[in-house]
């Protein structure tokens, strides 16, 4: 089963549904923010993310609650809509850049991929649209330039790790990207995906913030031209 929209039990009770006797739970890791505190109990500003276990279900195992309405859910795989980010995008192609790799601009079968990463040939390939659709999908691609690749990780992990990664590095500069992100990485956390992340946490962090300090170094770049071509 492929999740589509995931949340816990109670959360589905507000929703006016509730799950279904003898439905397993999903585990997922849910991200936790913990802000960093220095010696003396102050904060610092900074601020990290760790990961839990939690149970979720997904919508599939629910029914309404008697008496009451369904509250309509959103599909939570919609693109990220709006180019609030799009200063974002030059210092991830110039990161791209310093990894080797050239990063095109494409229209994509929306039905499709919204991108891939080609190691092989060191290209990076991402659909045109929406800016911070674009930030989002440029991140995750990265994530496996920076050496996350099916090869050393498998194709189920590499692929909850590198989201664990997009997380972290668009929460942290303010794009809201859980609607999108948890459904995934859920969806990839079959066959003891998940449990990747707990092995691997030291990766998604020193991933995160390779990318993070581009952003912060890179936030005053020039917007980046896309150099865009047919599918």
């Amino acid at each position: 089963m492929t999740p589509t929209y995931v949340a816990g039990f109670r959360a589905f009770l507000d929703l006016n549904r509730c799950v279904r006797k003898g439905e397993r739970a999903i585990r997922i890791l849910a991200p936790c923010p913990v802000k960093e505190r220095d010696d003396a109990g102050e904060e610092t500003g900074e601020r990290k993310v760790f990961f839990r276990s939690v149970p979720v279900f997904d919508v599939s195992m629910t029914d309404p609650l008697p008496g009451k309405d369904p509250v309509v859910l959103e599909p939570p795989s919609e693109p990220i809509t709006g180019d609030s980010h799009h200063h974002l995008l030059a210092p991830l192609v110039e990161l791209a850049g310093e990894l080797g790799y050239t990063i095109e601009f494409r229209d994509l079968d929306e039905h499709g991929p919204r991108g891939w990463c080609d190691a092989k040939h060191k290209q990076i390939v991402i659909a045109a649209g929406p800016a911070n659709c674009q930030v989002r999908t440029l991140t995750h691609e990265i994530a496996h330039a920076l050496g996350i690749g099916y090869a050393d990780y498998g194709r189920e992990q590499a692929e909850v790790l590198v989201d664990c990664v997009t997380y972290v590095v668009c929460s942290s500069a303010g794009l809201d990207i859980d609607g999108e992100s948890i459904p995934y990485v859920a969806g990839w956390g079959e066959d003891g995906a998940l449990e990747a992340v707990r092995r691997y946490a030291d990766t998604v962090d020193t991933v995160a913030r390779r990318i993070e300090d581009a952003l912060i170094a890179d936030s005053q770049a020039e917007p980046v031209e896309q150099t865009k071509s047919v599918a």
